[in-house]
């Protein structure tokens, strides 16, 4: 049998005692008692509730922001700059090699440039240098006809003509940079003389240039034709 409490906390009987005690009829003490039945489990089940929910607050998680930082999240950061890093210092050494690069190209370039417009006559002068040959060889010959000895007038003028011209040539010649060679009495260089003949060192230094038997001629100090050369020697008694 299912007792109840009263107001007062007195155990209320079950249904017939209660409809007997209270003057109830016996439906109506099975409504009141079932509501009060229903009341007590309700309150019950609402008690039960609030004390897991108050002991669920107390035990809950924490404020997120209150959560420390997963450390992965620094590690992977600072991986990245690392690499970003390296990738920079990278790229910052490929400029570098390439402007060095096409300044080096640069520099070539010019002294390409530079070296076409002084040594573009380079072909032209050596023609032009046996023409001075001829020249020089003419006005050698007029001078031994046009002798004191032998006085003829048209020979001295003819000599005096290639005299000037071969004056002028040479003059034209310095001014566009080619020069004649002396190396008489020079130390003998691979580079701008040859060798046709070696004679007795006759008070020169064996090694030296004695002779030359054909002149040479060096464009703004680049030899464009070697000076034939005869080389003295020490001679054998």
């Amino acid at each position: 049998m299912t007792d109840l409490m009263d107001l007062e906390g007195k155990a209320v009987p079950f249904c017939d005692t209660v409809c007997k005690q209270y003057g109830f009829a016996e439906e109506q003490g099975s409504l009141v008692v079932g509501a009060c039945l229903y009341f007590r489990e309700s309150l019950c089940i609402f008690s039960t509730a609030a004390q897991q929910r108050s002991t669920g607050d107390e035990c809950g998680p924490e404020d997120p922001r209150d959560e420390p930082k997963h450390p992965l999240s620094d590690c992977a950061l600072e991986h990245k700059a690392i690499k970003l890093e390296e990738q920079v210092r990278d790229l910052t050494e490929r400029y570098r090699k390439a402007l060095a690069d096409s300044e080096n190209v640069r520099r070539r370039t010019q002294k390409f440039v530079e070296d076409a417009k002084l040594f573009g006559i380079q072909s032209f002068c050596r023609d032009l240098v046996e023409v001075a040959d001829i020249l020089e060889k003419t006005a050698e010959s007029a001078a031994e006809e046009a002798e004191p000895s032998n006085p003829n007038p048209t020979l001295q003028k003819i000599y005096e003509g290639l005299s000037l011209i071969e004056a002028k040539l040479q003059s034209v010649f310095a001014k566009h940079g080619l020069q004649k060679m002396s190396p008489v009495g020079d130390k003998y260089d691979p580079y701008d003389h040859e060798i046709v003949c070696h004679v007795p060192a006759e008070g020169m230094q064996p090694g030296t240039i004695a002779l030359v038997t054909q002149d040479g001629y060096k464009l703004h100090g680049r030899t464009i034709r070697h000076a034939l050369v005869g080389v003295a020697v020490e001679s054998q008694e």
